[in-house]
């Protein structure tokens, strides 16, 4: 059988499969996230250490872009891996056309917005007058490039939905790899600064763009476009938005938490504070990529044996996910409490900022292992079409947690409770997950789960 035939998603061994599209995909997540962390090294050594924390201003921004991208990405790929699970090939066809309308709707929308209020944006974020100027010119590039990147993570998830993981992981890799040829030639040689770390990620994506546009443009591919796609329908739309929802709103919520993190450093550290945490949501990030990529290798499977009513597939994907998603993060505790001062170092060769970074992040990190079980539990409800309950795991640790300690713990402990609010929250919310996880096996057996989102 053709290996890109989505029906061995039904019929081939569980381990194999979760090895065939989570390595892929946690390949291309990896390759994905750095970008971030190739901007943050060049930028460091080549631009200085008021540029690092002027690229931290911009991760709430980021994280917005991110999350309209999600909203989209999110739920046209869960829909798709359900439709082809029912044997709905009209209907993941459909998806697709609607994947695309809505990522380059979205894309010109959020852009053109924040490009008109962006200095006020960033102030907002918690730019000081120092680190405005390095914030605003890498984002009036990033925004400029919206329909672009859009198109390309939200096509590329599609990709990998549909039965193509390799192709998906080679979108990364030819875009991180331009990135790492571009980034340095426009920092280092034709001195662009911010901008030119951030023009060379949009052509970069212009290039994944067109590889994954090209994909679904061959009729040899069991999803391709056809007919009018940009006919949109009412049912489809809210469809993709309810399941996108969760990572929509996670992201949205962790911008909000970024700037009130952002605005706290300011006070109790100021601008050094702002980029030593810079570099922890960079080193911390790359794990979470890793675990987000597990997902997006789940997600097929779990998607289409939901849609065809194979519940032991299901729940044997959950439980190597869940196992995979441990053993990736706690790699990340163990190598950033050992060397916290060496992993600080890769951004910047200033001394306080390494000091100040290796500070945080051994605390940020304590609860860190636990992370990536929440992370696959959440994915896994989404995967299955619960979009309420993965929305609920999404806000939890951001809203219901993480936001009382950042309120009160630094009034107690300054600069060292904004780190500590971050392992308190992550326990709490894999106990959360835990639960949320119990309750929905116990409540729920095989014959009364309902396959439509």
């Amino acid at each position: 059988m053709n290996k890109n035939n989505p029906h061995i998603l039904g019929t081939e061994r569980i381990g194999k499969l979760l090895l065939e599209y989570s390595v892929p995909a946690i390949i291309g997540m990896t390759l994905t996230s750095m970008y971030n962390i190739i901007d943050s090294i060049f930028i460091g050594h080549g631009v200085g250490a008021i540029a690092i924390a002027g690229l931290a201003v911009s991760f709430p921004l980021m994280n917005l872009v991110i999350a309209f991208c999600m909203l989209v990405s999110a739920g046209g790929s869960t829909l798709a891996s359900i439709r082809l699970g029912q044997k709905d090939v009209k209907g993941a066809t459909e998806i697709l056309s609607h994947t695309l309308m809505l990522c380059l709707t979205n894309s010109v929308f959020f852009g053109t917005l924040s490009f008109i209020f962006l200095d006020e944006i960033l102030l907002f974020f918690g730019a000081s007058h120092d680190t405005l100027p390095y914030a605003r010119s890498f984002m009036q590039i990033i925004l400029l490039g919206t329909p672009i990147s859009y198109t390309m993570i939200g096509l590329n998830n599609l990709m990998r939905a549909t039965g193509y993981p390799r192709k998906a992981m080679l979108t990364s890799m030819v875009t991180v790899f331009a990135n790492i040829i571009l980034a340095p030639l426009f920092i280092f040689y034709l001195k662009w600064g911010m901008r030119g770390a951030a023009t060379a990620t949009v052509i970069s994506q212009t290039i994944g763009m067109v590889w994954v546009i090209s994909h679904f443009m061959r009729k040899d591919t069991m999803i391709h476009f056809e007919g009018a796609f940009w006919h949109m329908k009412r049912k489809i739309v809210q469809n993709i938005f309810a399941i996108g929802m969760s990572p929509f709103l996670m992201n949205v919520c962790a911008c909000a938490i970024v700037i009130l993190i952002n605005n706290g450093l300011q006070h109790h550290g100021g601008d050094m504070a702002i980029g030593a945490y810079g570099i922890i949501n960079r080193l911390l990030t790359l794990y979470v990529m890793i675990v987000i990529g597990l997902t997006m290798g789940m997600q097929p499977i779990i998607g289409y044996n939901f849609g065809a009513q194979q519940h032991h597939r299901v729940k044997q994907t959950l439980r190597l996910g869940i196992l995979s998603g441990l053993i990736i993060t706690s790699s990340g505790f163990v190598i950033c409490e050992l060397f916290p001062h060496t992993v600080s170092a890769v951004f910047t060769d200033n001394n306080t900022l390494i000091d100040m970074a290796a500070e945080g992040v051994r605390i940020c990190i304590l609860m860190f292992p636990f992370v990536g079980v929440q992370i696959v539990i959440s994915n896994f409800f989404q995967s299955i079409g619960k979009a309420k309950i993965s929305i609920f795991l999404s806000l939890t640790r951001q809203l219901v947690y993480l936001l009382p300690c950042l309120m009160l713990f630094p009034q107690w402990f300054g600069l060292k409770g904004i780190w500590m609010s971050m392992p308190v929250s992550d326990g709490l919310a894999f106990l959360t997950a835990m639960a949320s996880l119990l309750i929905y096996i116990k409540k729920y057996s095989p014959e009364a789960t309902h396959t439509e989102p």
